[in-house]
């Protein structure tokens, strides 16, 4: 049995990888997303991810359908209280922004898609620094004190804004970041690394990485002269143009090798084993693409594949 990870200071105990919902409702239908929920809470995930706003940008669909896809199937296994689930607020369109009115109003509408009462941890999807920190701080207070949100989270902000919220929550005795989820993958280290990582480990943060396989590229699946069929191919090919991106991809293959598993075990390995990071975020799209994700809970790379990897991506 996987041994969960802590997230922060919250009482959240999470699996090492968390599932990312974006694919929920967008290239996987109901029944695909319950096949791939079913299949990774079977090998112990416990860690959904998802946003108010996912998929919106899918023509037909209004956002929140991954919300509702997620309230679904709990529902229709009933269990809630074995799941955390992540969600976040100001991207979705009717309820853009993080005002104190529009968190508290997005969040009630994301609980009646989930179909609970409580969301587990609750990000702030893109931070609007025209909002002072006070107002939204103030409002996720409101709503971990009304049981409706559990802890509460940040994503895509910057160093200034996270500490002036902390530093805001602690002078006023309110509830606090837990956890950030920032773009952090082996060749996107410059958003994460540094200051705002240096406010997590100081602050007791844990982070949860998004695009952690850098939109599929660190699969291995991306090689030169080869091509992929995914809405996701041009995002991920950009890298197969840098000498960091054919770089990293060489001490993946070789430590891949070395322990015979799949280019993105390792990826998502190096990545759990950088410091506060309690769980990447991947999503899959099938069954078959799950396992690859999953290994990450049972690889353990020496210090020695660990420089390498930290080497070839810097």
């Amino acid at each position: 049995m996987t041994s969960l990870r802590k997230l922060g200071s919250s009482d959240l105990q999470v699996f090492p990888l968390a599932l990312g919902g974006n694919v929920f409702g967008w290239t996987a239908d109901e029944a695909q997303s319950f096949a791939v929920l079913d299949a990774y809470a079977a090998a112990g995930g416990n860690f959904v991810d998802t946003a108010d706003s996912y998929s919106a940008w899918v023509a037909g669909n209004s956002g929140g359908e991954s919300e509702t896809i997620i309230g679904n199937w709990v529902k229709a296994r009933g269990n809630r209280a074995d799941v955390v689930i992540a969600t976040k607020v100001s991207q979705h369109p009717d309820f853009p922004g993080l005002s104190g009115d529009n968190i508290k109003a997005a969040a009630d509408a994301s609980l009646r898609r989930l179909g609970t009462d409580y969301i587990d941890l609750y990000y702030t999807h893109f931070d609007k620094p025209e909002v002072p920190v006070e107002e939204i701080v103030g409002a996720l207070d409101e709503l971990v004190k009304a049981g409706k949100v559990r802890a509460i989270a940040a994503s895509n902000i910057s160093p200034e804004r996270l500490r002036a919220s902390l530093e805001f929550s602690d002078r006023e005795g309110l509830a606090r970041y837990v956890a950030l989820q920032p773009h952090y993958n082996l060749v996107s280290r410059d958003t994460y690394e540094g200051e705002l990582q240096d406010i997590a480990s100081q602050e007791g943060l844990a982070a949860v990485p998004y695009y952690a396989l850098a939109s599929g590229f660190l699969t291995g699946k991306y090689r030169p002269g080869a091509t992929v069929d995914s809405p996701r191919a041009a995002g991920a090919g950009k890298h197969l143009g840098s000498e960091r991106g054919v770089r990293v991809l060489g001490a993946l293959d070789a430590v891949a090798e070395a322990h015979d598993v799949p280019v993105a075990t390792v990826a998502l390995a190096w990545l759990a084993a950088r410091p506060t990071v309690a769980a990447p975020i991947a999503s899959a799209r099938t069954v078959e693409q799950l396992p690859a994700l999953l290994g990450v809970a049972d690889l353990v790379l020496t210090e020695g594949e660990l420089g390498l990897l930290s080497e070839a991506s810097a």
